[in-house]
């Protein structure tokens, strides 16, 4: 295989198993903080929900949370493309300065999640759950009043645009990234409903109570990454000819899987019913919205967003051109293309 082809196929593996590639940063911590008596949007009520978050640097400095895409964890943003970018000395986001807080979503990492024992008992929790559980890890849990920044990427970025219609006071800055503040729909949710099903048709799924794995879930989940993730242009550099198109795939179909089932299915569904757009008006926070012109996810061509972002005072759209070198939906998780603009927002916006 060739240097380009084996950096790819690692670069996919990594964002499969988040944790495995993450750096080191300066007074760097993990833990869990249990949430008493957790309220989720259906009323049902977890009496001990585990949230669990990494932080680093200065404890003193101003607070900047970040927030993972979908079956991802904090930790996992700590990797060399995008935290290697940010967290160090000169840095935008350098460590010595700021405090970084990076919790794990429901469903994922040390959170509570349907393998930790419940299965298919555990409560179908949406984004709306997601971001409330992360406001009582701010606040109850690190005593936190305020921040400088929340920044997300997909999945994260999606909680991004809610934080800043529920919670409109406690930030600064709002950055969301590869996503959109509009209703799951087109190809973004039918990519989803293909995992999903492709998990509830396994016959070794059991209604969630397999004793292996189904084999249905790697498939679906390499199939959803390739159907919207890498680019056009640079998944066509990736595999310019049909044999390396085909050894791409073996590669991706045979490369190590962590993940669970149910896990997996509850992460998609959670965004069954996210839908921003009615509330735009309720985002005070200075905004820059982050996409690339290639996201297979959220099509720039819909228009969705200069209409949406026409109605939030102080918002802006940064969209990263398309090339042999961006990586559709997964640009932005590679910070060099946008850490620049970051921080001289962080530098110049007002402070609430």
């Amino acid at each position: 295989m060739n240097k380009f082809l084996t950096l790819c196929v690692a670069v996919w593996i990594f964002w499969q198993s988040p944790t495995v590639m993450a750096q080191t940063f300066p007074q760097q911590t993990t833990d869990v903080w249990i949430a008493k008596d957790f309220r989720f949007h259906t009323g049902e009520i977890a009496p001990a929900l585990n949230i669990g978050y990494t932080t680093l640097g200065n404890p003193a400095g101003e607070v900047v949370v970040i927030l993972h895409g979908t079956a991802g964890t904090g930790a996992g943003m700590l990797n060399p493309a995008f935290g290697g970018e940010l967290f160090g000395p000169g840095q935008p986001l350098d460590a010595a300065k700021y405090f970084i807080v990076l919790p794990d979503a429901i469903g994922t990492g040390q959170s509570s999640k349907p393998s930790d024992g419940l299965r298919t008992r555990f409560p179908q929790y949406n984004y709306d759950d997601m971001v409330s559980a992360q406001y009582r890890l701010l606040t109850e849990g690190l005593r936190l009043k305020h921040v400088r920044m929340i920044l997300g990427n997909s999945m994260g970025g999606m909680q991004t645009w809610l934080w800043g219609i529920e919670h409109p006071d406690f930030m600064d800055i709002l950055v969301p990234m590869a996503s959109m503040p509009s209703e799951m729909s087109g190809r973004n949710w039918l990519m989803r409903r293909l995992i999903i099903d492709a998990i509830r048709h396994d016959p070794d799924w059991m209604n969630g109570n397999y004793t292996q794995q189904p084999r249905s879930l790697q498939f679906a989940s390499v199939f959803y990454a390739i159907g919207t993730n890498g680019g056009h242009q640079g998944l066509q550099r990736l595999a310019p000819t049909r044999e390396k198109a085909d050894q791409l795939l073996k590669q991706r179909l045979s490369a190590p899987f962590v993940g669970d089932a149910n896990d997996h299915l509850y992460q998609w569904e959670a965004s069954r019913d996210y839908n921003p757009l009615d509330q735009l008006e309720k985002i005070t926070a200075i905004l820059l919205a982050i996409n690339s012109a290639d996201d297979e996810r959220n099509l720039p061509e819909l228009n969705v967003m200069p209409k949406a972002l026409s109605r939030i005072p102080n918002a802006r759209w940064l969209l990263i051109p398309a090339s042999d070198q961006t990586a559709g939906h997964g640009t932005t998780g590679q910070a060099k293309w946008w850490k620049n603009e970051v921080g001289a927002l962080l530098q110049t916006a007002p402070r609430r």
